[in-house]
C-alpha cells in the first residue's frame, strides 16, 4: 500500500532573535544568515516528511522583501508543499516581528527542493503528499510550474559552466 502524509506533518516553526553577532553594518540581519535558517528549516521538513536524510537540490531565488532588525525576533515556518517520486519542494515563510511594538512584516518567502536518501546515497522513495486545505491545494497545483522553471534554470546554469570551466583565473 503507497505511504501517504500530509502537508501538517512537516511542518516545521524556528524563532529566534536578531544579536548583533548575526547583522550587518547598518543593523539589519546577515542575508547569508538568514539563508543558512531557510535551508536548517527546510531540511527539517523534508526529513520529517521522508523519515530519512535529505539533500538540497535546489533553492529557488530568495527576495528579501523587508529588512530584519536587531533586537527582532525572526520567525521561519516551513512544510512540504509537493512531492515528486524521491524529491520534495518545501517552502520556507519568514516573518520579523519588532517585539516592543508587536508589528510583523513579511521579510522572505522560498522555496526548496530535497531529495531523499538512503543510508548508501542513493535517492530513495518518498510518501506521497495529499494537500488538504485550499492553501495546500493552491501550492500543489502550482508546484509543476515552479519545477519547470527550476529545470530550465539547471539546464541554462550547466550551460554557462561549461563555458565558464574550472581553469584558476590566477594561472593564465
Amino acid at each position: 500500500m503507497e505511504e501517504i502524509k500530509y502537508t501538517q506533518d512537516s511542518i516545521v516553526i524556528k524563532t529566534s532573535i536578531v544579536l548583533p553577532p548575526d547583522t550587518n553594518n547598518i543593523g539589519t540581519m546577515f542575508g547569508g544568515k538568514l539563508m543558512a535558517y531557510i535551508d536548517d528549516v527546510a531540511a527539517i521538513s523534508a526529513m520529517r516528511h521522508a523519515r530519512s536524510s535529505v539533500v538540497t537540490a535546489s533553492t529557488d531565488s530568495v527576495d528579501f522583501l523587508h529588512p530584519i532588525h536587531e533586537g527582532n525576533a525572526v520567525c521561519l515556518e516551513a512544510f512540504v508543499t509537493y512531492t515528486g517520486r524521491t524529491s520534495m519542494e518545501v517552502i520556507v515563510k519568514v516573518v520579523a516581528e519588532n517585539l516592543r511594538s508587536g508589528e510583523r512584516d513579511l521579510c522572505a518567502i522560498s522555496f526548496l527542493t530535497f531529495v531523499a536518501i538512503d543510508d548508501d546515497g542513493k535517492p530513495t522513495p518518498v510518501p506521497r503528499l495529499v494537500p488538504q486545505t485550499e492553501m495546500e491545494k493552491s501550492l500543489y497545483e502550482s508546484a509543476k510550474g515552479r519545477a519547470e522553471v527550476r529545470k530550465r534554470r539547471r539546464f541554462e546554469t550547466q550551460s554557462i559552466a561549461e563555458v565558464f570551466g574550472t581553469d584558476l583565473p590566477w594561472k593564465k
